[in-house]
């Protein structure tokens, strides 16, 4: 290093100086790779994030970019014990950036849950138009990035770390791991699994959550119900009960989505009007709430599907289904009057941003992708370019409610835009049943393989264990999504009169490395300081964030300094687990060598 240091300055480019010392450290923070494995399919390098020049923030704490002549991929991990999706990515040329900005709504997220977020995506670099073909290939794609990871990691045998062979170590032990379903790989987990147990992997199938011997989350519909408990929420304090009195709707997605058809089929009272996906244009003026409740059960129920298999003689006068690929649409004057709109044809990029701006009730995003930003942003900024012609302004919603089901549907500021008009929590705070409901799989198969070990439980008995407490689980993961919109609400209601106290824990989080408020977009203390003059609160998606990194902020110190109250913390976590559960392996817990990670 001395002596390239010593060549590099005597370099007289200091733009060639830049980029060479660039890849120097990029070299020093490699801290694994896999380049001398016998028989390895890929190339794969583990970097220490924080080391590495110019990276963009919020840095992860590792990543692990795998290269072979089918993939590209890149995991993106916020801590040592993170979890979060792997999916298929067709944006080649910026998935980094992609990943980047789901790994760091992961972390938010899971901080209400789990101690951190990662993120995980892959591109193919050679991509068949056969759909067969491609299917196949993505199969491939996902499982060469699975054994680039696995090459590089650590694993667990009777409670002591083992390094994996021909692997230099330059960053201590880091045996965990965990992946789940994400776009695109929503079947994979049985494959990803697979390839765990032919590593002998730790985990075993807890490795990818939702397999065969897991909670299926569509079949569930438990991201979507999680979502629900905020809708319920918004519309219980302005005196609406959802699941009787008639709301209108318009969507991002389709029935064959796992959020957005299981979103719609939620209440029997939803007069869904409009809704988009990346294929069609969905219009319904003056929906029969049970004909179209019954219709969108049917397309739910199917293989696969589309809007086009939506039955056209169900829609109400002037209704229609439009392609994406149309060079223009001509709306009917119902539509336009469902609309608010005196404009009758339109390109579908236009009447998306109609859609997004219609006068209903609910505006349900249960699809992929930013549709929202403040008006103090570039498109830009936002970071996902296929949507910059249909993407509007928070401010120019006239919906009443917004649930985000999917990730990143708006951004940060544009939540905070719009929340001074409508309802509107985060996309962390409402998808994150799903998230939940892994965590709890995942966790009880991890305390289950001890039972496994001792003899004490057969495989097959503990995929029954799992299976019959599915529904205790649901409970549970939804009672939690409750009393996050119910919290939220009380914060919303005396956040104008305790903002020293948010500056104090805004402050903490900051010292701490949690908070950057400049990323969450929270406000800085001379904005407390005006809001306060004002009597002006904080918005649902600023006190979401709070939520998120005082959990975390307890996580981390739980993993950190240990437990100050053991028998607390044990009933805690006994109580984490199905009663079932509790009664036959409570006592598990205290043997298990990972009991602060799971207590955390």
């Amino acid at each position: 290093v001395a002596q390239i240091t010593e060549d590099l300055d005597a370099l007289k480019s200091l733009e060639v100086d830049r980029i060479l010392r660039g890849f120097l450290q990029l070299i020093q923070a490699t801290v694994r790779t896999n380049a001398y494995r016998p028989g390895r399919q890929s190339l794969s390098f583990k970097f220490d994030s924080g080391r590495v020049p110019d990276m963009p923030l919020p840095h992860p704490k590792y990543e692990i970019f795998v290269y072979a002549p089918e993939v590209e991929a890149i995991h993106l991990r916020g801590g040592m014990v993170a979890r979060g999706g792997l999916r298929w990515s067709d944006r080649r040329e910026d998935y980094r950036t992609e990943v980047l900005g789901l790994m760091k709504a992961q972390m938010t997220k899971n901080a209400i849950i789990v101690p951190t977020g990662s993120k995980g995506g892959f591109v193919l670099r050679q991509q068949p138009g056969d759909r067969a073909e491609l299917r196949a290939a993505v199969e491939t794609g996902y499982s060469i990035f699975i054994r680039g990871m696995l090459d590089i990691t650590d694993n667990l045998s009777e409670g002591e770390v083992v390094h994996p062979e021909d692997v230099r170590i330059h960053d201590g032990s880091d045996p965990y791991l965990v992946v789940a379903a994400d776009k695109g790989t929503a079947t994979l987990s049985d494959t990803a699994n697979g390839i765990a147990a032919d590593y002998g992997y730790w985990l075993g199938d807890a490795f990818a959550s939702g397999g065969s011997a897991g909670y299926d989350h569509k079949a569930l519909g438990i991201t979507a119900k999680g979502a629900w408990e905020s809708v319920k929420y918004h519309f219980w304090e302005d005196g609406v009960d959802v699941q009787t009195d008639p709301i209108t709707v318009v969507g991002i997605g389709d029935m064959s989505g796992d959020v957005f058809g299981n979103g719609m089929l939620l209440s029997r009272s939803l007069k869904l009007v409009a809704a988009f996906d990346h294929r069609h244009i969905f219009i319904d003026p003056t929906p029969d709430a049970a004909v179209s409740f019954a219709e969108r059960q049917r397309v739910f129920d199917l293989p696969t599907s589309s809007w086009e298999d939506y039955d056209v003689s169900c829609l109400s006068p002037g209704g229609g289904i439009y392609p994406r690929s149309a060079k223009s649409i001509e709306l009917s004057p119902q539509a336009q009057q469902s609309l608010d709109t005196e404009q009758s044809k339109f390109t579908p990029h236009d009447l998306i941003r109609v859609i997004l701006q219609a006068p209903v009730d609910l505006l349900w995003n249960g699809g992929i992708g930013t549709y929202v930003k403040a008006k103090s942003e570039s498109n830009v900024e936002v970071g996902d370019r296929p949507n910059d012609p249909v993407r509007i302004n928070g401010r120019d919603l006239r919906c009443k409610v917004v649930a985000e089901g999917g990730n990143l549907g708006l951004t940060q500021r544009g939540r905070i835009e719009f929340a001074t008009n409508g309802k509107i929590n985060t996309d962390f705070i409402d998808n994150s049943g799903g998230v939940h409901c892994s965590d709890r799989e995942v966790n009880l198969k991890v305390l289950l393989s001890l039972a496994e070990e001792r003899g004490e439980l057969t495989r097959k008995a503990r995929d029954k264990a799992v299976a019959s407490v599915a529904e205790d689980v649901v409970e549970a993961v939804l009672y939690d999504n409750f009393l996050q919109a119910q919290i939220l609400s009380q914060e919303v209601e005396q956040s104008a009169r305790q903002m020293e106290a948010y500056e104090d824990l805004m402050s903490m989080l900051e010292s701490a490395g949690l908070l950057d408020r400049v990323i969450e977009a929270v406000p800085t203390a001379e904005e407390l300081t005006d809001r306060a003059s004002k009597q002006l609160g904080l918005t649902r998606p600023e006190l979401s964030v709070l939520l998120a990194y005082s959990k975390r902020s307890l996580a981390d110190a739980l993993m950190t300094t240990g437990l100050p109250d053991e028998e607390h913390f044990r009933s805690d976590l006994r109580s984490y687990f199905p009663k079932a559960i509790q009664e036959k392996f409570g006592h598990l817990i205290e043997d298990h060598p990972l009991k602060r990670e799971l207590v955390a």
